[in-house]
């Protein structure tokens, strides 16, 4: 059974931008690339320098949206 995710009003899913991938809104920066960021020890604030464009809430919206997108009851590895 599929799962729809709901964008959080930051986060766009758009088949014309990023063939698709969640990116945040008004940017072409995929949240995968900020969640890699993260997981790599970089701060907000080391994100926002090398990403001027982004915001701590654009990046607290990219964690959140993958919270939700991993909460899912079943999961085969």
């Amino acid at each position: 059974m599929k799962q729809k995710i709901k964008s959080n009003g930051r986060i766009i899913i758009d088949p014309k931008i990023m063939v698709g991938k969640p990116v945040i809104k008004g940017t072409r920066i995929p949240i995968y690339v900020v969640l890699n960021l993260l997981g790599n020890g970089h701060t907000y604030e080391e994100v926002i320098k090398n990403y001027p464009d982004l915001t701590k809430q654009d990046i607290i919206a990219a964690i959140k949206f993958a919270s939700k997108f991993t909460n899912f009851e079943e999961v085969s590895a």
